[in-house]
């Protein structure tokens, strides 16, 4: 058996929540929603210990989280997080040293145990996979002065999410090699070197909480499941 790292970034700005706070530390279904997602990957058999990018302020919140609710042995290790996402996955990286990486975004909290167990059972086949859903609009790429320059095909056009999930290895290859490309997600690296990635599908209710209206229709497909 590979063993597994789950990384679950908790470190971003929430300047788009527009509420003064970690939309991580908020609460959803009477938990942080940081908690939501950290006990997924506990739960998970295939994970064998987590990493956590913390914004440095939030360090002693997010460990009373911790505390609270940890139910299992499973090693839980805080980082630092960077300025940006990229960053902080660099930062978790450095002290990763299992076979596979499986990287989550805190504010996707709704993501179902089945989705980390298919993006790391894919790691059989593949040195990069993704949970991601099929577009239910039409796309279109835009230039610098918002005009069309190209649509994109419907049906092979996806929406990514995560979990994502890394040969270790290639994944901390392509983070140094890169470390001054700005990407906004981890499969944008590896795709880089050519390399295949794997998608996933997923489903629409694992949502990133970004603004206060994410949060509205969370709480509402918390209280379906």
């Amino acid at each position: 058996m590979k063993t597994v790292t789950g990384i679950i970034l908790l470190a971003g700005q929430s300047t788009r929540y527009n509420k003064g706070i970690n939309k991580n530390l908020d609460s959803l279904d009477d938990k942080a929603v940081i908690e939501h997602s950290i006990t997924k990957f506990l739960n998970n058999d295939l994970v064998n210990e987590i990493i956590l990018a913390v914004r440095p302020e939030d360090i002693e919140e997010v460990l009373e989280h911790i505390h609270n609710n940890k139910d299992n042995n499973k090693p839980i290790k805080i980082v630092p997080g960077g300025s940006t996402r990229q960053e902080s996955v660099y930062n978790a990286l450095q002290i990763v040293n299992t076979d596979i990486v499986i990287i989550h975004d805190g504010a996707r909290p709704l993501v179902k145990d089945s989705y980390i167990r298919k993006c790391i059972e894919s790691m059989d086949e593949y040195y990069a996979s993704t949970i991601a859903v099929k577009a239910k609009d039409t796309i279109k790429i835009g230039n610098e002065n918002n005009e069309v320059v190209e649509t994109t095909n419907r049906e092979n056009t996806w929406v990514i999410q995560t979990p994502q999930c890394f040969d270790t290895n290639l994944i901390k290859y392509v983070h140094e090699k890169y470390k001054n490309d700005f990407v906004t997600d981890d499969c944008s690296l590896v795709e880089k070197e050519g390399i295949t990635v794997k998608l996933l599908e997923g489903d629409y209710t694992n949502i990133k909480i970004t603004t206060k209206d994410d949060m509205d229709i969370a709480k509402k497909l918390i209280k379906k499941q």
